[in-house]
Order: C-alpha cells, then structure tokens, then sequence
C-alpha cells in the first residue's frame, strides 16, 4: 500500500508530538504553576543605597547606645549625608558627673555654721537632639556594601535633675540634720564630632551602622568632652 505525501507528513508529526510529550511530563500538581517573570529591578539582591544613579536617599530607624534615639538619615549623594536624631540619653553613664555638678547648685548665703550634705540624685529626664553634616566613601575593599563616614555636628541636651541632701546647722545644736530635696533643670549644648560604619548589602531595603561620637560642651560645662556612640538600623526608602 501506498501514501500520498500528506500522510507521511502527518505521519511525522504524530511522533514528534508523542516523543515529546513522552520526555516532558508535568505532573498533575506542577501543571497548575507558572513561571515567575521577576523585573531588574526586584531582581537586585542589595540595599537601594548601592544603586549610585538613584540618589537622593531617605532612611529612618532606631539606635541603640548612648543616647538611645530615632534617627533619620537624608543621603544627598554618594559621598555626603545628613543625620538626625532625637532621643533619651543614658543618664547612668553620667552619675559620677551629676553627681559633682551637685556643689555647683549649693546657695552663696550659708552661714559658717551651716552645710549641705550631698545624699543622692537621680535623673527625672534627659533628653537631646543632634544635627550631623556626613562624608562617607566606599570601603568595599573591606566587604561588599560597606561605607565608612565621618562628619561634624551639634547636640542639644536638656535634663532635669533631682537631688537628696540634708542640711545641718550647727548653731542650732542639732543631733541630726534636716532632709530636703531640690530640682535643677540643665539645659547645654556644644559640638559634636563623629565617625563610623554603615553596612548595607541586605536583600532588604536597611542599612545596619555603628558610630562613635565625641560631644564637648559649650555652656554649662564649656571644654568637658564626654564618648557616646552606639549601633543601629534604618530602612532606606
């Protein structure tokens, strides 16, 4: 028996077809999935901060340390930034320096006769805001995402103390001294200098850093300088 041509052609196609349906088989549960189409740029596996040609940046988290605070970073470009933030300083850190502030608040008008002993304190606020101009450049040398900066500022701190002491008047005779307490509210400010290092190769959008500050004041205590610093993360948008 003879075929015409078109026979062998369907012919032919029939066992393509079943020779692929033979090497490629889905199963019942994996017919019901699609293939993702992923975009550039979901597809990026890295913070938005190491796209150059996408600045400016904004960013906003927490940080942990001296002080503990909310901090804002606005990056204008690839090598300068500006850093905000407000929040409550570790007042413990201090208590030796409250603590000898406490004679610097004693009345001029004690007779020779009369003291103030110093019995305790304890910080009832301690509050700050600081502003921060920032360089930063790439030390991706070092590790994939990492930046390193350094920059200057200004801190404004407000706390209020309260202080424990008894008072003694020896003209009086008295066995034992009167108890009192006082509030002293401390309002200052002064420069603040920092550096540190911010990391941000993540899969998500945040930026993990770690800083060290010198803050010297410039009012109530002008000259005395005191270490702060601490680690955080933003979420940069």
């Amino acid at each position: 028996m003879r075929y015409s041509k078109p026979s062998w052609i369907l012919l032919a196609l029939l066992l393509v077809s079943s020779s692929g349906f033979a090497q490629v088989r889905k199963s019942p549960r994996s017919s019901g999935f699609r293939v993702p189409h992923v975009s550039g740029y979901k597809a990026r596996i890295m913070c938005p901060l190491l796209e150059g040609s996408r600045y400016p940046y904004q960013s906003l988290g927490l940080k942990l340390g001296d002080p503990f605070a909310l901090t804002y970073k606005f990056y204008a470009s690839k090598h300068f930034a500006f850093a905000a933030d407000i929040g409550k300083a570790a007042s413990g850190l201090y208590n030796r320096y409250y603590r000898d502030a406490f004679v610097t608040y004693l009345p001029d008008t004690l007779k020779k006769s009369q003291s103030i002993q110093y019995l305790a304190h304890k910080a009832l606020s301690d509050w700050f805001v600081e502003a921060k101009f920032l360089y930063q450049w790439d030390a991706e040398k070092i590790s994939k995402g990492l930046q390193l900066y350094a920059g200057l500022g200004w801190q404004w701190r407000n706390t209020k103390l309260q202080y424990d002491y008894n008072f003694n008047d020896r003209s009086l005779n008295q066995d034992d001294g009167k108890f009192g307490k006082f509030t002293q509210q401390r309002f200052t400010y002064g420069l603040v200098a920092v550096v540190g290092f911010e990391y941000s190769y993540f899969s998500l959008p945040v930026s993990a850093f770690i800083e060290i500050e010198v803050y010297t004041d410039a009012l109530i205590d002008p000259g005395h300088q005191r270490f702060q610093g601490g680690v955080g993360l933003r979420y940069v948008f």
